[in-house]
């Protein structure tokens, strides 16, 4: 069984990915691809996703892109139980909830604040500023009575999430005020399997990407 994994090292919605693959216990082919140079662009890309974005999975023929679509499937389609994802329904949109609220408000809050100044060269806004704030807020009370933040249980949308907060951290925002998610950041370092090679190098290479276009 090989399933060929399309991403950039750096994105957030890849390192989810990858994290949920060790999780599983999986091993991805990977293959880099440089969006820069038009690598998504290539017919045989478009062939595989019309919409050419990455990541992108090519499971044995079966083509699925949009990383929170594509961890779901793995945890369904290879998970030895269904912890990460589990069946019941309402631990399930639980859990479906904090995905959607992943890519809905945290990652979309901090693409659109950071994004027009790290490859546009755009000034920071203030009032976004106050809805990444706002969002922060939001998943510290989720975190309030549980250790995990769809419950006490380790899923795939911890998975997720800690890759997007990562990705705060790595850029500079402080995460000091709330005390929750600090908590649980701290724990997911060790909690997730293969963070370090899943999630903190992909990290620094952002951190690396970002210094590099933002240097005056």
């Amino acid at each position: 069984m090989t399933i060929d994994f399309y991403y950039l090292p750096g994105s957030a919605p890849c390192r989810a990915v990858q994290l949920t693959a060790k999780a599983l216990g999986l091993d991805l082919n990977l293959k880099a691809t440089d969006l820069m140079a038009g690598e998504h662009l290539t017919p045989e890309f478009i062939k595989l996703n019309p919409q050419h974005t990455i990541p992108t999975i090519d499971d044995n023929g079966f083509a699925l892109w949009e990383s929170r679509a594509i961890i779901t499937y793995l945890a369904d389609q290879y998970g030895k139980d269904d912890s990460l994802y589990p069946k019941d329904p309402k631990k399930r949109a639980l859990v479906n909830q904090r995905l959607y609220f992943d890519i809905g408000t945290l990652y979309a809050r901090f693409a659109d604040y950071y994004y027009p100044v790290f490859f546009a060269g755009g000034s920071y806004d203030p009032a976004k500023l106050e809805k990444i704030n706002d969002a922060m807020k939001f998943l510290d009370i989720f975190l309030e009575s549980s250790k995990y933040v769809a419950g006490d249980t380790l899923t795939v949308a911890d998975l997720t999430i800690v890759a997007t907060i990562s990705t705060y951290d790595v850029v500079g925002y402080d995460l000091s005020p709330y005390k929750n998610i600090t908590r649980w950041f701290e724990n997911m370092k060790s909690a997730a399997p293969g963070y370090k090679e899943a999630n903190e190098e992909g990290c620094i290479a952002f951190k690396g990407l970002v210094e590099s276009l933002t240097k005056k």
